[in-house]
């Protein structure tokens, strides 16, 4: 439901004429943290047998608070005076021939080059002090010598030895 909320919330957005937003929603927030939120709930180890015993407790208060939400949305349905056309907000949104993600690109590569660039910048001098302030030599831990990796003479790394039947190899 938390996914299908945001997509409901990015149909929205499209509606409003704003497309470059709902797609941002869907790819960050569908993608990404819904992704890791069902990575975490799948780790959890949940007692279900403990949960459905406090069940029975609740369900009263559970039945009268859908009742109530049942009223509540049939009110909203049997009235008209909602739905009634209103002068203030009739007007629909004036789309042009471009669409949004154009003219935020236009916007971003002429007249905010320069900050937008900046900006990038100061993510990527973040993004490489965030590894050098956590990047530390250990002892005892290996690491990868890429050099060694590269000028390895591979007719040495398998030594072919004769045995013979029931002797084995004597290293």
């Amino acid at each position: 439901f938390l996914i299908l909320s945001f997509v409901n919330c990015s149909a929205l957005f499209v509606i409003l004429g704003a497309e470059f937003i709902a797609m941002i929603l869907v790819v960050v927030y569908v993608g990404a943290v819904a992704v890791l939120f069902l990575f975490v709930v799948m780790m959890l180890d949940i007692n279900f047998v403990k949960l459905r015993e406090g069940f029975l407790q609740y369900l009263p208060f559970g039945g009268l608070l859908g009742i109530v939400l049942f009223i509540e949305l049939s009110i909203l349905f049997a009235t008209h005076k909602i739905f009634k056309k209103n002068d203030e907000f009739s007007s629909l949104p004036i789309y042009s021939s471009i669409g949004n993600t154009n003219e935020i690109g236009n916007v971003l590569y002429t007249k905010y080059f320069y900050l937008f660039q900046i900006s990038g910048l100061i993510l990527l001098v973040a993004m490489i002090g965030s590894i050098v302030l956590t990047l530390r030599d250990r002892s005892g831990v290996k690491k990868q010598k890429i050099y060694d990796q590269i000028n390895f003479d591979s007719k040495k790394s398998i030594i072919k030895k004769k045995v013979k039947i029931g002797e084995g190899i004597n290293v």
